[in-house]
């Protein structure tokens, strides 16, 4: 988290910096798409390859806003620093600014001291069609928040591994003719179907890449990898060496796992060969 005495000048104002996040094929915003191209498309940005860093921030005012730098190393190193409990002045330059955007594509839990509370800045007369960006609501559920659901358990991996016993799991697990999914989270029989559409168009994406950042690979413990897919309705996270974990559109709030079998790890290690990794 950055100290709210960071400043970077946005138009005639000064942007108190509050966080910042990363925008690159590798490492972006999940709430924002399925993938990077979707991403970038959400905040009007094009996909550039090299990325972008997002600084989300108040003004004197108090309003929101999210510069868009196109320095992504001057981010990442923030970012890096923040981690580690470091402070850093993240201050991008003026001819590295892509845009302005009024609001936050994320919730933020801080504000900066001595401004007014974070609230939308007016609307500007020159581009009265120009709403704010916001996070998605908590009390629905949709793509962003399945998304976002499967960043948590990406993060959380040992949380939610620790809540499946492998002899829970029936049928042939991993494979498309019939994922083993356990029936901690509902009846077995209802997600098999969509399980087995999710394996199945992620089998896909090893003969035909999928647009940018579809499919992301992480570091995790061990000699592992950590592997994130998306496609149209699903979300699966997954280690190279375990399970993997699958969140529909069509299934509010489930969390579906499926076992290793015959078939995940073929298909775990084929997508970690295409998948993006960060630099």
């Amino acid at each position: 988290m950055a100290g709210t005495d960071d400043a970077v000048a946005t138009d005639d104002d000064a942007l108190y910096v509050l966080t910042a996040v990363l925008l690159t094929p590798a490492k972006f915003p999940s709430v924002l798409g399925d993938d990077y191209p979707e991403a970038c498309a959400a905040l009007g940005l094009p996909p550039l390859a090299a990325g972008y860093g997002l600084v989300l921030g108040q003004d004197s005012a108090g309003a929101r806003w999210t510069v868009v730098t196109d320095d992504v190393s001057l981010v990442a190193v923030a970012i890096a620093a923040w981690d580690c409990g470091m402070e850093y002045d993240l201050s991008p330059g003026e001819r590295t600014v892509v845009a302005g955007l009024p609001g936050w594509p994320l919730a933020v839990a801080v504000a900066a001291p001595g401004v007014p509370a974070p609230h939308d800045p007016e609307p500007d007369p020159e581009q009265p069609d120009l709403v704010p960006l916001s996070p998605p609501p908590s009390d629905t559920w949709g793509p962003a928040q399945r998304r976002l659901g499967a960043d948590e358990i990406a993060l959380q991996w040992a949380v939610w591994r620790e809540q499946i016993d492998d002899e829970d799991f029936t049928g042939v697990e991993g494979d498309t003719d019939g994922a083993g999914v356990s029936g901690a989270t509902g009846p077995q029989s209802e997600p098999l179907t969509g399980v087995r559409r999710v394996l199945a168009e992620a089998r896909t994406y090893v003969e035909t890449p999928p647009p940018l950042g579809r499919v992301r690979s992480s570091f995790a413990s061990g000699e592992a990898r950590t592997l994130r897919a998306d496609g149209p309705g699903w979300s699966m996270v997954a280690r190279t060496d375990d399970i993997a974990f699958v969140l529909m559109d069509e299934e509010p709030g489930e969390v579906l796992p499926v076992g290793r079998g015959a078939e995940l790890p073929e298909l775990l290690e084929a997508l970690d060969k295409m998948a993006v990794r960060p630099s």
